[in-house]
């Protein structure tokens, strides 16, 4: 009996011991989600009873599937909801990775973001990474709404899509494949599967930049204004090949492209020739100046990431591909 007690006690002792060892160890072996993996051809179903039958709803699955958004407590998607800027933060950091260009100097916080705000980090990444800029008197305003041509400008700026060129007034199309690095510029972007953040969705979800990004000095931009008409056939009748100012190709896809604030219409252009611009219901109405939503948010990085190369563009049979404006 006293034999089979001490085997008995080894044999505890021994089975504890293991246990406490794989408890210790377990952390380091939980996989990381992957964000980048390329999505499932045809997206059909969503956790999100409001996006059924919405016309974003593919958008918003590729990217919920990769954790770059999420849903609130309640299992809504709420789409068309308008993004905060602080919103649009958190959903550029889960996108995108890019090399810093600028620091926030050591001990500087905009005076609007409280010690232990929930999207500090995400702010603070999307400043430095060059989305995102404060305005004046250090402020970041972070519960104002983006609109859809600060979203837009925020990606053309940052995504190091090509200068676009027009001929014949139409944007010069462009690869939805990853754009060329130049690694002699100092502020070169490198596109990269980014370790999702956390956040409950009420915060995650999608983020704003605030744009006050300078006009680019193009002469083009100040020869013709966004609501110049469409160019004149016979001054190119003799020349076929002959350019055109961005701001008359963008009135060419545009309705009402003379709403479009004079220093983005270089930037709608280059996003609209990289095939990041999605309108609904009408492809010529860009609403420039309207709050971008939950929903269009969700379709402007998708396209983002599809130009990148870093997801698969929707399936054919997909309806919401009939909103994507193509040069």
């Amino acid at each position: 009996m006293m034999f089979h007690s001490q085997t008995a006690s080894v044999v505890g002792v021994t089975l504890l011991t293991f246990g406490l060892a794989a408890g210790a160890i377990a952390p380091y072996y939980t996989p990381a989600p992957a964000v980048a993996a390329a999505p499932s051809a045809s997206p059909t179903n969503t956790s999100f009873p409001d996006t059924q039958n919405y016309w974003a709803q593919p958008f918003i699955q590729v990217l919920e599937e990769r954790d770059i958004v999420t849903g609130y407590p309640d299992n809504t998607f709420r789409p068309e909801q308008p993004v905060d800027r602080d919103e649009f933060a958190a959903i550029i950091r889960q996108a995108f990775s890019q090399t810093p260009e600028r620091q926030i100097a050591s001990g500087s916080v905009y005076k609007d973001i409280p010690t232990g705000y929930w999207a500090a980090p995400a702010i603070e990444e999307a400043y430095e990474m060059g989305f995102m800029k404060g305005y004046p008197g250090g402020e970041f305003r972070p519960n104002q709404p983006v609109t859809r041509t600060e979203v837009l400008v925020a990606l053309a700026q940052n995504l190091d899509l090509p200068a676009t060129t027009t001929t014949e007034g139409k944007p010069a199309a462009t690869a939805a494949a990853a754009p060329a690095a130049a690694p002699q510029q100092p502020a070169t972007r490198r596109q990269q599967a980014r370790r999702p953040m956390m956040f409950p969705m009420a915060m995650t979800v999608l983020m704003q930049p605030l744009m006050t990004a300078p006009a680019r000095a193009t002469a083009a931009s100040s020869q013709a204004p966004a609501s110049a008409p469409a160019a004149t056939e016979n001054a190119s009748a003799n020349a076929p090949t002959a350019q055109r100012p961005v701001s008359l190709a963008v009135s060419d896809y545009y309705q009402d492209a003379d709403q479009i604030p004079q220093y983005a219409v270089d930037d709608v252009a280059e996003a609209t020739a990289a095939g990041i611009v999605v309108n609904h219901p009408d492809r010529r109405t860009l609403n420039p100046t309207q709050p971008a939503t939950r929903g269009e948010v969700s379709a402007f990085i998708h396209q983002a990431l599809v130009h990148q190369g870093r997801l698969d563009p929707l399936a054919e049979n997909q309806a919401a591909r009939n909103y994507i404006v193509n040069p």
